[in-house]
């Protein structure tokens, strides 16, 4: 009687549970470019941009590990920069360390550096995208044990403590193995998470958005039309069990390539995109693995060959029509410098330039930026040129104004705009005409 009080208490948790996405926002409401690809060096990002960011597509997905080893803020940081410069939104999955044959167990005092890494570098948008951990109903992915207690602990308190930094990162489950069965090395899917439920009822609270490894099994060679469990629409499987709609990150799937089905997996793919995942009004990002691995044992899932070139999926990916994605970036700057000679001729123009810095997430470009005169007098304010400026950088702005064919003393109130956003405060000041 006990044990099925128990599972009553899970199942009514599951079902009748509900979920507000505490990040900054919820990517379903932007519009969304969901194309992707899961990768492993940062040197793959520029191929990667021409497959998702190409056909009307721009800002597309990157999946991406960083280990415990591998947390060096400077390394990092130039990975998030030429993210921004190539409109890609990276999705990191938090590592331990490989011992030679598992992963080590992660630890929770290890959480609060996690959190000082992150926090040091400047993303890309507004959303944070924080994969924890990667199937762990595997125990090589645990130390060599499956423990869905503990990754519940995990989970939960690796959340808390984010969430406590920054309300901007969205934190995302670790993928599971749907297909794995129950055994020494794995445990089914459905029970690994109704024994974390058993530990930690509202751990599914936690997350912002599902992370789901939907491949289409068995044997990663499933029909592309099948559905549930085990195939690329094994994500509604899963989110039937939590009872949630939360937004959809396939950070792993794909078919697996052998040298006589290279030009299928491609076409299978293609149809997945836009026969399935382009039509779920749920699916944020979709990110297959992997891009580059020419090496055992991922090599048979790999887009790039051992020579260098590209299989016949990378091509008839970068065809597939997509959509301009149009994520939130934070606009934040300030104007260390102006200048502007207030006496002119009448009828006459003359330039006037600040120095401005930026200390958001959005690259500034002339073609979204402008200087205005907030009064709507006379004087005109036009032609506002300036080179790119970058996050952290410093950049001189140069504008024209334009006086009226008549002697006069006016007032201006010149502000610099951003994609709509002031930036610091505006100037004021006097122009004498004559």
């Amino acid at each position: 009687m006990k044990k099925l009080s128990v599972i009553f208490l899970s199942v009514f948790l599951l079902i009748f549970s509900t979920q507000i996405i505490d990040a900054s926002y919820d990517p379903r409401e932007v519009q969304n470019n969901i194309f992707g690809s899961h990768i492993i060096n940062h040197s793959d990002l520029a191929d990667l941009a021409n497959v998702t960011n190409v056909n009307e597509g721009d800002w597309g997905y990157v999946t991406i590990v960083i280990s415990e080893a591998d947390r060096n803020n400077t390394v990092w940081q130039k990975f998030m920069d030429d993210c921004r410069r190539l409109h890609l939104i990276p999705i990191v999955r938090v590592a331990t360390k490989f011992d030679g044959q598992n992963w080590t167990i992660p630890k929770t005092e290890e959480i609060d550096n996690w959190v000082i890494f992150f926090n040091s570098l400047n993303w890309v948008i507004e959303n944070r995208y924080i994969v924890i951990g990667n199937e762990p109903n595997h125990a090589k992915e645990w130390g060599g044990q499956i423990k869905p207690e503990d990754y519940a602990i995990y989970l939960k308190t690796f959340s808390e403590r984010l969430k406590n930094a920054d309300k901007d990162y969205f934190v995302l489950n670790a993928g599971f193995d749907q297909d794995a069965p129950n055994g020494k090395n794995t445990m089914d899917q459905k029970r690994y998470m109704d024994l974390m439920v058993k530990e930690t009822p509202d751990v599914f609270s936690f997350i912002d958005g599902w992370n789901s490894h939907s491949y289409p099994n068995p044997a990663f060679s499933g029909l592309k039309t099948d559905n549930g469990r085990r195939s690329i629409k094994g994500y509604e499987w899963e989110l039937g069990l939590i009872q949630k709609n939360l937004p959809v990150f396939i950070t792993e799937t794909g078919w697996v390539r052998n040298k006589n089905n290279e030009q299928k997996v491609a076409d299978n793919l293609k149809y997945a995109y836009e026969e399935v995942w382009m039509k779920d009004e749920n699916i944020v990002a979709v990110t297959p693995f992997v891009l580059n691995y020419t090496e055992e044992p991922f090599y048979e899932f790999s887009w790039k060959n051992k020579d260098g070139s590209y299989f016949p999926i990378y091509q008839t990916i970068q065809s597939v029509q997509k959509i301009k994605g149009e994520p939130i970036q934070k606009i934040n700057g300030e104007i260390i410098f102006s200048f502007l000679n207030p006496l002119m001729l009448k009828n006459s123009e003359r330039k006037g330039f600040s120095i401005v810095k930026n200390t958001g997430q959005a690259i500034w470009k002339q073609s979204e930026s402008n200087i205005i005169n907030e009064l709507e007098n006379e004087i005109i304010i036009s032609n506002t040129k300036f080179n790119p400026i970058e996050p952290f950088s410093t950049g001189l702005v140069v504008y024209t104004l334009t006086t009226p064919n008549k002697s006069s003393t006016y007032d201006v109130k010149l502000g610099f705009y951003v994609k709509g956003e002031r930036i610091g405060e505006v100037l004021n000041g006097k122009i004498i005409s004559f």
